[in-house]
């Protein structure tokens, strides 16, 4: 029997919805490639329903839904209610019988050109450090913005290390792309300005972050797990 679309329930799952849910379940359904039809089909509730759940800040769908749509969509309630945000990844039981692979190096800047958060390892003065980064992939190079006195100005004429991946907790399994190479800074009037108009990360923390760094990828190398 397909859900339809309805007033908020009285049942409607609370507290743990520290996130955005329609976002969520939108993000979630085109990362498995699936349109809204189809996800609403196996999920089965109508299509329109399914939008209302996407688009409507304030849908609140009873438990049930969640369940059937946590279902569809291959993961767990608690991620598509925002209740994970402030957990690690990876805190599910190993799969059965995973499969490891390495990743081919085209394969690698796939998975990289579809993220935009990273991390990146340098070696400092006072010690390895290892910090978060909205990076964008543009001409073959991994470029983030930021200011000359934060910490990933620090990266500037080192060899770094890049690390973007992504861990699907439901199924116990995901993929880790690595990059290696020198950092530095990009200054050409021409560069900088193909870099605003292809970029297509932007930094979270905001502010004036106008020093652009590129990482020139000597190696690059990746691994997958699958069950």
């Amino acid at each position: 029997m397909r859900i339809m679309a309805t007033l908020p329930s009285s049942n409607a799952v609370r507290g743990n919805s520290t996130g955005d849910l329609g976002r969520r379940i939108a993000q979630r359904r085109k990362r498995l490639g699936l349109s809204r039809e189809e996800a609403a089909d196996r999920a089965g509730m109508a299509a329109s329903y399914l939008q209302y759940l996407e688009e409507q800040p304030i849908a609140t769908p009873g438990a049930a839904s969640l369940l059937r749509l946590a279902g569809a969509l291959e993961t767990t309630v608690r991620e598509l209610t925002g209740g994970d945000i402030d957990l690690p990844p990876g805190l599910g039981q190993a799969g059965r019988r995973p499969k490891f692979t390495e990743l081919s190096p085209q394969a690698c800047w796939d998975l990289l050109s579809t993220h935009g958060v990273g991390r990146l390892a340098v070696t400092t003065p006072s010690g390895p450090l290892i910090l978060p980064v909205n990076y964008s992939v543009v001409e073959g190079l991994i470029v983030f913005r930021t200011h000359p006195r934060t910490a990933l100005a620090q990266t500037l004429g080192c060899q770094v290390a890049c690390e973007v991946d992504h861990i699907d907790g439901a199924l116990s399994q995901g993929w880790s792309v690595l990059v290696c190479g020198p950092a530095s800074c990009v200054t050409d009037p021409d560069s900088v300005r193909l870099l605003q108009e292809r970029a297509y990360s932007e930094p979270w923390p905001g502010g004036q972050r106008d020093m652009w760094i590129r990482i020139n990828p000597l190696r690059v190398t990746g691994r997958r797990i699958t069950v």
